[in-house]
């Protein structure tokens, strides 16, 4: 399977668009570009059942399972809205900026 590109990366805020957890914000963890999933804090989780080790005491511990990015929308740092995001060329390099107020999304 191939690498996917996409407009949401790792940090970014993000809202949750269908699902169990629909309309729940959080920060990408982690991106998986072969499946097309990303792991967010606090949307997703699931109970495991952890054995003790000798670093870990054992128990039940929640965790944050991958999530589809097709159900994702990001959140504009500016205007905090769910947004769809547009590219623009500055510099000789292409920017991710919010498609309501046209703030930059990445730091330059």
């Amino acid at each position: 399977m191939k690498h996917q590109k996409f407009k949401i990366k790792k940090g970014d805020t993000v809202v949750v668009l269908a699902g169990k957890d629909k309309g729940k914000k959080g920060k990408v963890l982690e991106i998986f570009s072969k499946t097309g999933a990303a792991v967010v804090e606090r949307v997703n989780v699931a109970k495991r059942h952890q054995k003790p080790t000798k670093n870990f005491r054992g128990g039940i511990i929640e965790k944050a399972l991958p999530i589809f990015i097709s159900k994702l929308m990001l959140v504009c740092p500016r205007c905090s809205e769910p947004t769809r995001v547009k590219s623009k060329e500055l510099e000789g390099r292409l920017i991710r900026s919010c498609g309501r107020c046209s703030e930059m999304i990445d730091k330059v």
